[in-house]
């Protein structure tokens, strides 16, 4: 039971704020899978092959890889707080173009723009939320931006089914500029302000932090002067080959392209056509929606058990629960049940389970840990770079989905992805820790392999 404290109030509300950055990224990925079928009914000059529809779903994710690799800079020099209020008004200006758009080139254009908004702000929402609450609850509000993301998603499954195409641009907009303004009378992220010697005594007070959400861990490799020290550069031997990076970058780059391999964005962007080619007989919008309300709801539930059951329980049971639904997916499609009578409903029934195991666990856990794994000198460039790699990854996955459908045919691909999933399971069951409970310093020294306590030096507020 969570007790309603001033802390808890003024954390989440800074969550919720910055989690409208995931909500807005949930309408990009959702925007394609409804304004595709309303640009070939209002407007079919724009689109005149199924290769260019691929595209239209298929940019923004390389939009958001370029974006991710320039946030950790950004992240770095501007902080978490004003690296989101700078990309608001650029996103709103992608959605815009999108939304004024005569001609394909101009649509490509309008997506890609939103797409490297997803990428600038995919890190630092995370990064934000995770330094700015205590151990205690950062599980839960860790976990409202993937929530949001479903939220957005859904909201774009929705409102595409009666919403002309441009008028969803528009309205995505909207959005962005709330997210501004959410932002504005929030405080900068403690770590960051403590990291350029700008006090963070005012955060810290604003959000009532505790001791151990403002420790930090003490490199014993670089005493401390008088002056804060320099911090050395990620890409030197020294560092990036160190327990306490590349540790946690295996980790999370492992975590964040398992994500992408269990075939989620193949369910998504093409979940229309998955359930036309299943033999499915129920509407295929009606689909749609149902599968991004499951992911809403499932995820839910999943933000109510992260701080209870911990990380590691519920990944395992995430990969465990996808690997069965995709086998099941596979064998529908292999055995062609839709000519028999209940198993039908199998194509459908794998979906929805498929959908309810990745929102527990890969939906948005990975993201939770991109903002505690890492460790607090380099957490901006290492969190940037997982994100580029889980972005490539889902471009692949949606580029590929169709080569791999005609190559190894849709029961071969579904497999293929079963055996992701079942690949997941092991590297989570001997290669990832549990942070459930730990503040970011107990979680660095964990992969520092230190064992002292005084490692951890703990900040006060005069």
């Amino acid at each position: 039971m969570i007790k309603i404290t001033p802390a808890f109030l003024k954390q989440l509300w800074l969550t919720l704020s910055a989690s409208l950055a995931f909500l807005i990224i949930g309408l990009v990925r959702g925007y394609s899978s409804s304004s595709i079928p309303s640009i070939e009914k209002y407007d079919p000059n724009i689109i005149q092959s199924s290769e260019q529809k691929s595209w239209i779903g298929a940019i923004p994710p390389l939009g958001a890889f370029v974006g991710s690799l320039l946030s950790g800079q950004l992240m770095q020099r501007a902080g978490r707080r004003r690296t989101l209020l700078l990309t608001a008004p650029m996103w709103a200006a992608g959605w815009l173009l999108l939304g004024f758009a005569k001609h394909l080139p101009l649509v490509l254009l309008g997506r890609a723009m939103t797409g490297l908004c997803v990428g600038f702000v995919l890190a630092p929402v995370q990064v934000y939320v995770s330094e700015c609450c205590d151990p205690e609850i950062r599980g839960r509000l860790g976990s409202l931006p993937t929530l949001s993301m479903s939220l957005g998603i859904l909201i774009s499954y929705t409102a595409g089914n009666w919403l002309y195409w441009r008028y969803l641009a528009f309205f995505s907009a909207v959005f962005c500029g709330a997210l501004f303004m959410a932002l504005l009378p929030l405080p900068e992220s403690p770590v960051w302000l403590e990291a350029r010697g700008e006090g963070s005594a005012a955060a810290v007070k604003w959000l009532h932090l505790s001791a151990r959400a403002t420790a930090v861990v003490e490199d014993d490799d670089n005493p401390k002067s008088e002056k804060s020290p320099e911090v050395p550069s990620l890409f030197t031997r020294r560092v990036f080959f160190s327990s306490a990076v590349l540790k946690p970058l295996v980790v999370g780059f492992a975590l964040l392209f398992f994500q992408q391999f269990s075939g989620i964005d193949a369910v998504i962007f093409f979940t229309v056509e998955i359930f036309q080619n299943s033999g499915s007989k129920l509407d295929a919008m009606t689909a749609t929606i149902i599968v991004g309300l499951v992911q809403l709801l499932s995820n839910a539930v999943s933000t109510l058990l992260v701080d209870t059951a911990g990380r590691r329980p519920l990944l395992l049971l995430s990969a465990a629960v996808m690997c069965a639904s995709m086998l099941a997916m596979g064998a529908a499609f292999y055995f062609e049940f839709e000519h028999e009578t209940w198993l039908g409903y199998l194509p459908i029934a794998s979906l929805v389970v498929f959908m309810v195991g990745f929102s527990l666990g890969f939906g948005g856990l990975p993201f939770l840990l991109l903002g505690e794994l890492f460790p607090a000198h380099h957490r901006e460039q290492l969190s940037a770079l997982a994100s580029a790699v889980n972005l490539l990854s889902m471009f692949t996955v949606i580029k590929s989905y169709h080569a791999l459908d005609n190559f190894l045919t849709p029961a071969g691909t579904f497999w293929m992805y079963a055996c992701f999933c079942a690949i997941a399971f092991f590297f989570v069951l001997f290669a990832v820790p549990e942070t459930k409970g730990k503040s970011l310093a107990e979680i660095e020294e964990h992969f520092r392999g230190k064992k002292k306590s005084q490692s951890i030096q703990i900040s006060t507020i005069s």
